[in-house]
């Protein structure tokens, strides 16, 4: 155990040490839930920040990870409070996740502020909950440590392995060309999602997490390890006495977070091929640390990095077989010579020092530099006319034939007109086109929703077509695949160039050449710009009036502009 400060310097004591009326109320109020004053005097109050609900499927276990959790406080000498948040099941949310991601963060740092806590133990993994729950964590400056919620069990159809998202876009594929039949597809829906925990393959959830350990806010091997196993139980108690060490040392998610901890978890998603939602999240919580990371950044340090796990939808594998190979300390292990070792993390320890030890146990899920899985790069990010604050892709996950191309374009205003039109087996549309989406941005969709995995046309699925050329301002989930071209900044809701491009216009793609363009002059595009009109709100009010008005582009991190850090952190006085 740490050694301690006074405990008259905790932040609770000004809540139940002092000897003043306010904290008679607050401790009678403490008496009042069951507890007696020596339950919490001179103790450090932790906070278990729980994004759980009834439809948080992938958090299913959390309410068990709780009591694990609470275990570990009490065993370090700490008061251990449940504090529930917004849980974000994926799956569920409409229109989009990303669309309160922001208000969860928002949750957290207020929840962190006005509350009696000295420290937080933050529990998430379903997509959002992560950076979400982190943002928070880092606005409210207190001392906190992230407990991921591990994934699920692989699944299972036909004799088939299956992994989340990557499968379902795959045989829902086959199925709209008439290769599977409803029922093959009904089981296939019984055997995809067989366990608590997140996604199982590199999607989102598990990218995020990931990254969350190499920032250095869990604890070491802590993102890996399958949510129904139970050395998960033992990893969250681990977490909770932790967590009582971190007020004691006083270490904060800002003392812990920079600049090169950003760097190592952008070249580390590089050899993931992770999720390119992790550009949007990271540049997000690096900019709530006060780290100004910018787009081009990711380029630079993706560079010439290879794809080196062996996991869906780049690879073969799934997150169970990753864990059984080492996790993610014995993929690092792969990249050191490309990371800072030096920097901190939460258990006191340098990120070199944890994964000193850690070992491959096989070779064909993590890979050597030597045998890596694809020599595409991980992430490319694009400039040109259509994109002049940058988009991105996952070249590795693409047709190579794909990566530089050039097409006519097939326009689409809405998700709804775009549904339609691939459904339409008469669609004049060739494997040459370049399919496109717009008014799905931030503002546009609203919310930035996963709509950039533009379905192939069932006309092209049918001559056997399985990808082509997609854009869009909207993201994609990272459990997808294709030659997606994603996040094209700024968006089209508020006119940006890709607004102002029609069916018939030619667009060109050189992802070696970091390119793209739509082949148009400049004069032509200000004559379409001057007749372009803007669309009308999304939200005439509330939570997404709000959000329009202050939200970021996907460059920037789609972060409210109030939230991101200017200057120090100030802690209101408590009255």
């Amino acid at each position: 155990m740490s050694a301690k400060r006074d405990p008259a310097a905790l932040r609770s004591h000004r809540w139940f040490g002092a000897a003043d009326l306010r904290s008679f109320g607050h401790r009678s109020r403490i008496r009042q839930l069951g507890f007696d004053l020596a339950d919490v005097a001179g103790r450090p109050v932790i906070a278990i920040v729980n994004t759980w609900n009834g439809l948080a499927h992938c958090h299913g276990h959390f309410p068990a990870r709780v009591e694990a959790i609470r275990r570990g406080v009490l065993e370090a000498g700490g008061f251990p409070v449940e504090i529930p948040v917004m849980a974000l099941p994926e799956n569920f949310v409409k229109p989009t996740t990303m669309l309160y991601r922001n208000l969860l963060a928002m949750e957290v740092e207020e929840n962190l502020r006005s509350l009696p806590v000295d420290g937080a133990v933050l529990m998430g993994g379903c997509d959002k909950t992560t950076p979400a729950t982190i943002m928070g964590a880092i606005s409210a400056g207190l001392p906190a440590i992230f407990m991921p919620a591990g994934p699920m069990l692989r699944g299972n159809w036909g004799g088939k392995i299956l992994g989340s998202g990557s499968d379902v876009w795959k045989y829902w594929d086959e199925k709209r060309a008439g290769n599977i039949s409803d029922a093959q597809w009904a089981d296939m829906e019984s055997g995809i999602a067989r366990s608590d925990g997140v996604c199982m393959t590199l999607g989102t959830a598990m990218t995020m997490t990931s990254l969350a350990e190499v920032l250095g806010l869990t604890l070491p091997g802590a993102t890996s390890i399958p949510a129904p196993d139970s050395g998960h139980a033992r990893m969250a108690t681990a977490t909770g006495r932790r967590a009582v060490d971190l007020v004691w040392e006083g270490l904060r998610p800002s003392d812990i977070l920079t600049a090169a901890s950003f760097d190592n978890a952008i070249i580390a998603s590089a050899a993931l091929a992770g999720s390119t939602n992790a550009i949007i999240h990271l540049i997000a919580m690096a900019r709530r640390a006060g780290i100004p990371l910018w787009l081009d950044r990711f380029d630079e340090l993706s560079s010439g990095v290879k794809v080196l796990a062996d996991i869906r939808p780049s690879g073969a594998y799934l997150m169970e077989d990753f864990f059984y190979a080492g996790g993610l300390p014995a993929f690092l292990t792969r990249i050191a010579h490309r990371l800072d070792l030096s920097t901190r993390t939460v258990n006191g320890r340098t990120l070199g020092d944890n994964i000193a030890e850690a070992k491959v146990w096989n070779e064909e899920v993590i890979r050597p530099e030597q045998n890596p899985v694809s020599f595409a790069e991980g992430l490319a990010v694009l400039r040109g006319n259509l994109a002049p604050d940058g988009c991105v892709m996952k070249p590795s996950a693409a047709e190579p034939r794909l990566l530089k191309h050039e097409g006519p374009v097939l326009v689409f205003d809405d998700y709804d007109a775009m549904a339609r039109a691939v459904a339409d087996p008469d669609l004049d549309v060739t494997p040459d086109h370049v399919l496109v989406l717009r008014n799905a941005g931030p503002l546009g969709g609203p919310g930035m929703p996963e709509w950039g995995m533009l379905p192939i046309p069932v006309k092209l699925l049918r001559q056997g077509v399985r990808d082509m050329v997609r854009i869009s301002d909207a993201r994609m989930s990272g459990t997808s695949y294709g030659a997606c071209i994603l996040h094209v900044a700024p968006e089209a809701f508020i006119g940006g160039p890709l607004a102002l491009i029609r069916t018939g216009d030619v667009i060109a793609v050189d992802v070696a050449a970091r390119r793209i363009a739509v082949q148009l002059t400049d004069d032509e595009l200000l004559l379409r710009r001057a007749a372009w009109t803007p669309p009308p709100p999304r939200y005439p009010r509330g939570y997404g009036a709000m959000a329009a008005a202050h939200i970021g582009q996907a460059n920037t991190g789609c972060d409210f502009d109030f939230l991101q850090r200017d200057g120090a952190i100030l802690e209101p006085e408590i009255h």
